[in-house]
């Protein structure tokens, strides 16, 4: 199933950031260098409470397809085992098959439609986070007096003093403690 997959994949992706800090090596830096500033944002995904809140959100919501979806994977497996233990005498117009096969669809299109919400919701989840922590960033920037910010995770190694990123946290978890959401809906495309 390519949305448990999805959910998976995101879910662990967030998480990441953190695990990854956790098992840095020691190392000592030299003195910062003044103007430099560095930035992350994929921690403050994982560290801020708001960032938090989207993981937890979308885990329910996904929690709440698989529940959703489920139904329809254990009928259409039971159906399949009946068919091919009752061979053609268990439907022999074939309109067993034909609603089988309606149901499958029916299941797959669902399953897409979902899969669409929720990359829909979390696109919509992070673009608040971004939109809050932006204006953080920017008087960060101001505030160090940085000529230039950095992505850390371009970075192999920075003096933390350099590093912007937990205040940003801070201020973000002040500013946007959580988020709380339900599955949304993606505008429809236009036809073309």
């Amino acid at each position: 199933m390519k949305l448990i997959a999805l959910g998976a994949f995101a879910l662990a992706s967030l998480a990441a950031g953190t695990a990854s800090a956790q098992n840095a090596t020691p190392i000592n830096h030299g003195a910062p260098i003044t103007g430099v500033c560095i930035y992350d944002n994929e921690e403050v995904l994982a560290r801020s409470t708001a960032g938090q809140s989207v993981q937890a959100g979308m885990q329910r919501l996904l929690t709440e397809v698989q529940g959703e979806l489920a139904p329809y994977s254990s009928t259409i497996q039971a159906e399949v085992t009946a068919l091919q233990q009752g061979g053609e005498a268990a439907d022999p117009g074939g309109t067993r098959r034909q609603a089988l096969q309606a149901r499958a669809q029916e299941a797959q299109q669902l399953q897409q439609t979902r899969s669409n919400e929720l990359q829909y919701t979390q696109g919509v989840q992070l673009q608040a986070i971004g939109t809050a922590v932006e204006p953080i960033v920017i008087a960060l920037y101001q505030e160090r007096g940085c000529s230039i910010l950095l992505n850390r995770s371009a970075i192999y190694s920075a003096n933390p003093a350099m590093d912007i990123t937990p205040t940003a946290i801070e201020r973000l978890n002040a500013a946007l403690p959580s988020l709380s959401f339900n599955r949304l809906t993606p505008p429809a495309q236009p036809q073309q």
